[in-house]
């Protein structure tokens, strides 16, 4: 993976501390061109990932980098799936059957189990599973895709519900048809780490939450830093200032002094900004 990494929360109106400032940003990047020059400013600063939700416009912006390849020869995306509001919003509107019908490619044996109701579609959760991120995948066709993370509302809920098994099926997937690694996001560090021993995923690439004030990081700070420094697999670390808590060069000393921390994920959209956190990043790594 990429040690330095660009989030996407930014673009969507995404922020936990404040609604206002999500609303503001939700308004600056309502074009897409908005976003793609972002994206271009973060490369022009030493950026060469982006990790972005599976939102229906990020195919506008896999559609730019494909046409300007050249321009980008090392750029990769990290998708991250599901974008649950889609899903939410599609069922809430169309209800069920017909939501997962418009996710999904017709054909003669899906088209079958649609018909036959969601007792069917039950019967075949894991082949659905399967289906569901290939057709997410799509907008990705193209582009450098080296690592593939399942969001952590679903990690997560299958971690409550115990349905660890179905974690082992989406990296085994991810592995066998896209030829890239699976990624797991959580908000429950210390229970995934768990859940992935226990079905056999070896040395899992698990992004979570790391800052220095235990923000969204269920299970307590000082039992992340224990896994850090002991446990088999290869952190990320996100919301590592705490959504403005933390002052940027302190949040990215305490992240870069974590022992095998792989790769930092960080949200910035002007220059200044992504500059200074590369810096920061840099010269915290040597």
């Amino acid at each position: 993976m990429q040690r330095i990494i660009l989030g996407d929360n930014q673009f969507f109106g995404i922020n936990h501390m404040s609604e206002e400032k999500a609303r503001a940003q939700a308004m600056r990047f309502q074009e897409d061109g908005s976003i793609i020059r972002v994206l271009r400013t973060a490369y022009e600063e030493g950026v060469r990932a982006f990790m972005c939700t599976t939102h229906e416009r990020i195919g506008a912006i896999c559609d730019y980098f494909r046409s300007h390849a050249d321009e980008f020869p090392d750029f990769e995306f990290y998708p991250c799936m599901p974008y649950a509001h889609k899903y939410v919003n599609a069922i809430t509107e169309r209800g069920a059957i017909d939501a997962i019908r418009g996710f999904l490619p017709e054909d003669g044996k899906l088209g079958a189990m649609l018909k036959g109701g969601m007792a069917l579609v039950r019967k075949d959760v894991e082949g659905m599973g399967r289906l569901l991120v290939d057709a997410e995948m799509k907008m990705f066709a193209g582009v450098k895709t080296p690592v593939i993370f399942v969001q952590n509302v679903i990690t997560d809920m299958l971690l409550g519900l115990g349905i660890k098994d179905a974690l082992k099926v989406f990296a085994d997937h991810i592995r066998e048809k896209h030829h890239a690694e699976p990624g797991f996001i959580t908000m429950n560090l210390p229970m995934l780490l768990d859940a992935l021993d226990e079905v056999g995923v070896d040395n899992p690439i698990v992004c979570s939450s790391i800052n220095k004030i235990g923000f969204r990081m269920c299970g307590g700070l000082s039992r992340y830093e224990e896994a850090i420094a002991n446990r088999a697999f290869r952190p990320v670390a996100m919301s590592i200032f705490a959504s403005g808590a933390i002052p940027p060069a302190e949040a990215i000393q305490y992240v870069c002094k974590q022992p095998r921390i792989e790769s930092i994920v960080f949200g910035a959209s002007s220059r200044g900004n992504i500059r200074e956190s590369v810096r920061l990043i840099k010269s915290h790594s040597v």
